[in-house]
């Protein structure tokens, strides 16, 4: 029997043994829905906390149901690990670990190095690595091939399988999660594609589309959130504008959406935050540097919205100095929401972060209120702490309140009808008519 046929069977009566790299917002859910779909499951990661929580039962994670996780923990289909050695008994590894961009905007991929020399040295003969980590095209084969082969001796195609299938998570969606989100997957040969595909059919609800390589796979995931940061920066763009001319821009949002073909809604705010949507397009930028070429367009889009957290802080100098002739330094401003996203508490490159730096360098007295995140640590170490309430008297102490994500749990009619002025760069108040209110 092949080796295709060996890890096709396995996959098949449900033997095959799975590890996942990483038990973070991507690797966690993965690993329990393929505990779920009944394959026995490794967790690892470097992250002492982590690992114990797992094996407690403990969710740490805001997609993944706490029920779940204690279940096929406590049915053995689960552990967790910070010991590589335990790779030597898996037939397939999925890593899923941080591709962070540094300080000059290029690609970390130490990460993904150092998680594939970890599963090199214990890899076996007749498995399969899959690469889940938002790269750039070519780090499949061009990354991590050699250096499974070089530390493992084994060779891709032949002793091993390699491929790449890009995690697309979205922490808060009521509707798509880890099961029933589409699948791609672009293997370094047919054989690879289809045994990795194999697997995701039996774990997941949902279309697994098979790519010719991986890097296809590693370029569509790329286009996905390039596209989505492209058309962010776009509709940022007529919001300055539509501010200038005087015009609501979510009501031509709302007008323009209302076309059945060829548009897509996307809103303006205070920037772009999430581990995807500010951090991906620049992997290609970097890739396409290496063919003498400039992405333009990526780039301009990249600016606009890096720039949105200072035009939400000099707005609300215009608001204060127009309205109650104050200056921002030494105005009281209450910061509502500092997740990057409404409903969830991942502060992952938020830009509210960013707009409360910038209020703070200009002398204002800040606090915020969000309840999904009662404190945060700032990049020097200090800890800063939520508001442990708001109501009428605590808004009504502020100069200005700026909502800066949208949390459902928040009452904005309470909060408009308290504050002395609400500038709102989310469209929370939708419906909220007042006199005291200014959108983005």
């Amino acid at each position: 029997m092949g080796l295709k046929e060996e890890l096709l069977q396995k996959i098949e009566q449900k033997t095959l043994q799975v590890g996942v790299v990483g038990l973070g917002y991507v690797g966690l859910p993965l690993a329990v829905e393929k505990a779920m779909a009944g394959y026995t499951t490794i967790g690892f990661d470097v992250q002492d906390d982590k690992v114990r929580m797992v094996n407690e039962g403990h969710n740490y994670i805001g997609d993944v149901v706490d029920e779940q996780l204690a279940d096929v923990v406590k049915s053995g289909k689960l552990k967790a690990t910070t010991n590589f050695e335990e790779v030597a008994t898996l037939d397939f590894i999925a890593i899923a670990v941080p591709t962070p961009l540094d300080l000059y905007q290029q690609p970390d991929i130490s990460y993904v190095r150092k998680s594939t020399a970890d599963v090199a040295r214990f890899l076996k003969r007749g498995s399969i690595v899959v690469l889940e980590s938002t790269t750039y095209p070519g780090t499949t084969e061009e990354l991590m091939k050699p250096i499974l082969e070089e530390i493992s001796g084994l060779k891709c195609g032949k002793d091993f399988y390699l491929a790449f299938s890009p995690e697309r998570v979205d922490p808060g969606n009521k509707l798509y999660k880890t099961k029933n989100t589409p699948k791609v997957v672009g293997g370094v040969g047919a054989d690879a594609t289809e045994v990795a595909a194999a697997l995701y059919e039996n774990v997941l609800d949902a279309d697994i589309f098979k790519a010719s390589s991986p890097k296809v796979a590693e370029m569509e995931k790329i286009l996905e959130n390039t596209y989505r940061n492209v058309n962010i920066g776009l509709v940022n763009e007529f919001a300055l504008l539509a501010d200038k001319m005087d015009i609501n821009i979510w009501e031509v949002v709302d007008a323009a959406k209302t076309k059945p073909y060829g548009f897509q809604a996307f809103y303006p705010g205070p920037g772009v935050g999430g581990h995807c949507i500010p951090l991906d397009p620049f992997y290609l930028t970097w890739k396409a540097r290496e063919y003498d070429m400039h992405m333009p367009l990526i780039e301009a889009s990249g600016t606009i919205n890096d720039s949105m957290p200072r035009y939400v802080v000099d707005r609300s100098m215009r608001i204060l100095s127009r309205k109650f002739k104050k200056a921002l330094n030494g105005s009281k401003i209450l910061i509502l929401g500092i997740a990057y996203k409404n409903d969830i508490d991942d502060l992952r490159d938020s830009p509210a972060l960013v707009v409360i730096e910038d209020f703070e360098f200009e002398g204002c007295e800040l606090d915020y209120f969000d309840a999904m995140n009662p404190s945060y640590k700032k990049a020097d170490g200090s800890v800063v702490e939520s508001l442990p309430e708001i109501n009428p008297e605590v808004i009504r102490s502020y100069d200005l309140v700026v909502i800066t994500t949208a949390h459902s749990t928040v009452d904005y009619r309470m909060v408009v009808d308290n504050a002395a002025y609400v500038f709102d760069t989310r469209y929370a108040t939708r419906g909220i008519e007042a006199d005291n209110l200014e959108l983005l």
